[in-house]
């Protein structure tokens, strides 16, 4: 018993100092402009591309997607060649997907704010099953440039993630957990439910033809 509490200690921490790693940071690095400063002022992948452009976008979303797969694809490997933890093996890996995403969420050196978890969920959806990572990040795209709204989109795809916590991870934990993460990512999109009911959500449309000049004229 003594032996699992150190496990989930370790991987409420390392998951979570994992989560806590930005690709905004690179992005910032790399273009003298903090994106938290700008646009709808958080550190996701989709700030990034309303500030930066979509090159700049695209490097953050990779990061990010990256940290929560290799957070939770590590674990399973290490779980996978520890017997005692084999029992356990749906909810330790739910547990680090949620720590990622809530160090994505609050990292503690962003005075606790950060992004909205869309990236991180889609690597660590990919990690838990790669199939069906794919499929929510197919369904991710597909809504987003039907409705032209990226919320509608990432709202879709943590309907996919709880729908595969039901039906594959047959466990009560693994469910609890992604339908936390769902109302988290309800509440943390606030916002932008606001604005989309006021019309004024930024499209997605408007963001693929997003010149350069922004970056230019904030540069400056």
């Amino acid at each position: 018993m003594m032996n699992i509490l150190l496990y989930i200690g370790v991987i409420v921490i390392v998951g979570y100092l994992i989560g806590s790693l930005h690709g905004s940071l690179i992005a910032q690095k790399l273009s003298g402009i903090n994106v938290k400063e700008n646009g709808i002022k958080n550190s996701g992948a989709s700030n990034a591309t309303i500030v930066l452009g979509w090159k700049y976008g695209l490097l953050v979303a990779i990061f990010d997607i990256g940290k929560g797969f290799l957070a939770v694809f590590i674990l399973s490997l290490l779980i996978s060649s520890w017997q005692t933890l084999l029992a356990y093996h749906n909810s330790l890996l739910f547990l680090m997907s949620f720590m990622v995403v809530i160090g994505h969420n609050y990292p503690v050196w962003m005075k606790f704010n950060g992004g909205k978890g869309t990236a991180a969920v889609i690597g660590v959806l990919l990690a838990l099953d790669w199939k069906m990572g794919l499929i929510g990040l197919f369904t991710l795209v597909v809504v987003s440039l039907i409705t032209d709204y990226l919320l509608i989109g990432v709202l879709f795809l943590y309907v996919t993630f709880c729908g595969y916590s039901i039906w594959f991870s047959h466990d009560i934990w693994s469910i609890i957990i992604a339908f936390f993460l769902f109302i988290l990512a309800i509440w943390k999109h606030q916002e932008n439910i606001s604005r989309l009911k006021a019309g004024t959500e930024p499209r997605v449309s408007h963001v693929l033809k997003f010149k350069d000049k922004r970056t230019k004229s904030l540069k400056s």
